[in-house]
């Protein structure tokens, strides 16, 4: 039996559900409930959490850890809303001044962030050569003329990620001119091409005051509920960021939903390997579970319009949701989405009493035992063999989502979860099993209460007269190192990626070496 005060609350929110789980030490799943989210985001925490914690009878002192999944930065992003004004240093000179900063940014981006954006001298080589020394009259100078004018600065250095000494000089330099100005380091957040990791550094710059936001908004709900407890919060390599971290680096929180999902499936299941399909109320998301962690995507992410680089889970979304929109065209043809009620679902469904056609609608057209809520307060007539293609169409799209993100031919399971699940059947094409464990409406909130603490480690190492298996082992130990000080429990942390890339373009036998390790929380 789990302890008094061994329980995990995770809380999700998504587009159109914020769902809440308890799971107990065993990491067993006590309760879930969903509430609608709100527009102001904290109201449906508050409701959700309310909901769940009545479901489970359980006191606020049971609870020893909470966490949350939020999509705040990925809305401030894609509205360009709320977001702070940026300063950039970029330590490149004299090898980088051919592209300018914010290269490829549209016009309107480029109006948020403003004009204070400057390079200097700095930066080092693919092997850790200093290509210029700092110039200190210099950083000082940017600061003068940025003082009053920003509310966060980015400082990125050419390839800071092998070697990072001038971010952190530069850094102190700053913060002793103009202190109280909030700092976004580059080699924190990307991998070693300037441009995309530059960009997600300012990015996560005018990130803050979003970060702030959600941060206090959910230790303000834990308090109102009487739950006093350190909260955590899940980026998108499914595994916590703490308070400071997430108040530090909100980028790292973008795309976590999915991440969560896939986390919880895998633990609902019990498979460490396969494919995940999660259906909401907007769009379905599809990825890969490798060893129980989301398989990381290798290309450039787009967020927003802006080209990054820096670790994102492998997902595609297609607009197949509950909430989806149906329409047919003058020509019969079937459209699905991508836009979609989201949580007015209820409100505006016609099932409900509204006048939108959903594919919600279509599917428990003549089967409403199909719908896991209070039933339909009213069904719409429609045509039989319309819902049929509109079906079809459906398991289309997703079956073609599915070979995309499939490495072989080979037939291999997929879980089945999130609360529209019920809309796709129990055969795929390209699929050997489909399961849909229980509790699956809610394995977003059970992916963040899971909450493993992680270090990782991303390093071009010249090999020659090196002994891999030492320098292997160093690695391993600066990562667990890492994951310790983000509050991981010493012997609990195990490594979940090793990867070597040869570059063969660099002297020394340079390998690119990436380690990550996870262990789980105090």
């Amino acid at each position: 039996m789990a302890l008094k005060n061994h329980y995990r609350l995770g809380v999700d929110v998504g587009g159109t559900h914020t769902d809440a789980a308890i799971l107990d030490g065993d990491l067993r799943c006590v309760a879930t409930a969903k509430a609608p989210t709100s527009e102001d985001v904290h109201g449906g925490i508050l409701s959700a959490i309310a909901r769940v914690m009545a479901r489970s009878g359980l006191a606020p002192d049971h609870i020893r850890y909470a966490m949350l999944g939020t999509t705040q930065c990925t809305n401030a992003v894609v509205s360009r809303q709320g977001l702070n004004r940026v300063g950039l240093l970029r330590l490149s000179l004299p090898s980088s001044d051919g592209v300018p900063p914010l290269w490829g940014w549209d016009a309107a981006w480029r109006a948020l962030v403003g004009d204070h954006l400057y390079q200097l001298h700095g930066g080092y080589e693919i092997d850790g050569r200093e290509i210029h020394p700092l110039i200190y009259q210099e950083v000082i100078a940017a600061c003068e003329r940025m003082r009053g004018q920003v509310d966060c600065i980015a400082i990125c250095g050419v390839f800071a990620p092998i070697n990072a000494a001038q971010e952190h000089q530069v850094a102190r330099w700053v913060s002793e001119r103009l202190p109280g100005v909030v700092l976004s380091l580059s080699h924190r957040i990307g991998n070693i091409g300037l441009l995309e990791r530059e960009n997600a550094t300012v990015l996560n710059a005018a990130l803050h005051t979003t970060a702030e936001r959600f941060v206090n908004g959910f230790i303000n709900a834990l308090g109102h509920h009487g739950i006093s407890v350190e909260p955590y919060f899940s980026q998108n390599d499914g595994t916590l960021l703490s308070v400071e971290a997430a108040k530090r680096y909100p980028i790292l929180t973008m795309a976590c939903g999915p991440t969560n999902s896939l986390r919880g499936a895998g633990h609902l299941s019990g498979l460490k390997e396969a494919l995940v399909i999660d259906v909401g109320g907007t769009t379905t998301d599809i990825g890969v579970l490798t060893k129980g962690f989301p398989r990381e995507s290798s290309l450039a992410v787009n967020i927003g319009g802006i080209r990054t680089q820096f670790r994102m889970p492998d997902i595609l979304s297609i607009g197949i949701g509950g909430g989806s929109l149906v329409r047919e065209t003058r020509e019969g043809e079937v459209l699905i989405g991508p836009d979609s009620v989201g949580y007015h679902l209820l409100q505006q469904a016609m099932s409900f009493g509204g006048d939108r056609l959903t594919l919600s609608d279509v599917l428990i057209n003549g089967k409403p035992e199909w719908w896991p809520g209070p039933p339909p307060s009213v069904l719409p007539t429609l045509d039989a063999s319309f819902c049929q293609r509109v079906y079809h169409a459906m398991i289309a799209k997703v079956e073609e989502a599915i070979d995309r993100m499939k490495t072989s031919v080979a037939l291999v399971p997929a879980i089945v979860v999130g609360g529209g699940s019920i809309l796709l059947p129990d055969r795929l094409k390209g699929v050997s099993q489909v399961i849909v464990p229980a509790n699956f409406d809610a394995a977003n909130a059970i992916g963040v209460a899971l909450g493993q603490v992680s270090g990782q480690i991303d390093r071009v190492v010249a090999m020659a007269g090196c002994d891999r298996a030492s320098v292997r082992d160093a690695l391993q130990k600066e990562a667990i190192a890492l994951a310790e000080a983000a509050g991981a429990e010493r012997g609990s942390i195990v490594v979940i990626e090793f990867l070597e890339v040869p570059l063969a373009y660099l002297p020394g036998n340079a390998v690119q070496v990436k380690v990550k390790v996870a262990g789980n929380l105090l």
